[in-house]
C-alpha cells in the first residue's frame, strides 16, 4: 500500500521535479555566485520555500536591505498565497498535526496539482496531499543544494533555464483545461489577468488580478459548484433522478 501510495505521487509531481530540479539549481548557483554556499541554500529552502522571494532573497542579501523593506516585499511578492490557502482551508483544517505544514507549503505549483488532481479511492486524500507537498519541497531543497555546490566549480550559464517553471504551469493548464467539465474559471483567470496586466504592468498586475478572479469567481459559485461534484455524489444522483423523472 505505502508503496502504491509513494509511486503514485512520485508519478503525479514528476512535472514539478523536473521544474523544481532547475529553477533550485538556478536559484543555488545564484546564490553560490553570491558568495553564500550549500548551507544558506539548505536552510533558505527548508525554513523559507517561497520560490519567486528566494531570488529576491539574493539581492537583499547583497544589497543590505533592511529587514522591513525585505518583509515588505516578502508580504507583496508571495500575497498570492492567501488566496491560494482559502481553497483548501477547510480541507488543511481536518488533517490535523499536518495543517500547519499544508499551509507551509502550499506553492503555486503544489497548489496546481491539488487543484487538479483526482486521488484514487484506495489512497486517503489527506496522505496523498501531504506526500505531494512534501515531495515538491523535496525537490527543490535538492535542486538549491545542487546548485549552491557546483556554482563556484563549474562555469554555468543559467539564461533561460527559468522557463522551465513557465513550461511547467502551460502543461498544468492544459491538464485542467482538458479534465475540467466548464472553462468558466479560465477564461474568467485569463480575461482577468491580461486587462490587469494592460492596467499595471508586469510588475503589479498579479494581486489585483487575483482580486478580480476570486471574486468574480464568487459571484458565479452557484453556477459553478455542480461541475466540481464527484461523479457519484448524492448531489449528481438525486440531479440524475430528477432529469430521468421529467424526461418520462
Amino acid at each position: 500500500m505505502k508503496k502504491r501510495l509513494l509511486h503514485y505521487t512520485f508519478l503525479q509531481t514528476l512535472p514539478v521535479f523536473c521544474g523544481y530540479l532547475f529553477l533550485g539549481i538556478a536559484f543555488g548557483l545564484l546564490l553560490s555566485n553570491a558568495g553564500y554556499g550549500a548551507p544558506w541554500a539548505l536552510f533558505s529552502s527548508i525554513f523559507i520555500y517561497a520560490g519567486s522571494i528566494q531570488f529576491v532573497l539574493v539581492n537583499f542579501l547583497s544589497g543590505g536591505f533592511s529587514l522591513l523593506t525585505v518583509a515588505f516585499m516578502t508580504l507583496l511578492i508571495n500575497s498570492r498565497h492567501i488566496f491560494y490557502g482559502l481553497t483548501f482551508i477547510e480541507k488543511f483544517q481536518s488533517m490535523g498535526k499536518r495543517y500547519p505544514y499544508m499551509i507551509f507549503s502550499l506553492t503555486d505549483e503544489t497548489y496546481s496539482l491539488l487543484c487538479s488532481m483526482k486521488v484514487p479511492e484506495e489512497f486517503p486524500e489527506e496522505d496523498v496531499f501531504f506526500l505531494v507537498s512534501l515531495s515538491d519541497q523535496c525537490y527543490w531543497v535538492l535542486g538549491s543544494v545542487l546548485g549552491a555546490l557546483t556554482g563556484q566549480l563549474l562555469p554555468f550559464d543559467t539564461t533561460g533555464v527559468d522557463f522551465a517553471m513557465t513550461a511547467l504551469f502551460v502543461v498544468i493548464f492544459t491538464e485542467q483545461w482538458l479534465s475540467f467539465p466548464t472553462h468558466l474559471p479560465a477564461a474568467i483567470g485569463m480575461v482577468s489577468s491580461i486587462a490587469c496586466l494592460l492596467l499595471f504592468g508586469p510588475s503589479g498586475f498579479l494581486l489585483p488580478s487575483l482580486v478580480i478572479t476570486v471574486t468574480v469567481l464568487m459571484l458565479f459559485r452557484a453556477k459553478l459548484e455542480p461541475y466540481t461534484l464527484e461523479p457519484d455524489s448524492p448531489s449528481q444522483e438525486a440531479d440524475s433522478d430528477k432529469k430521468e423523472v421529467l424526461h418520462r
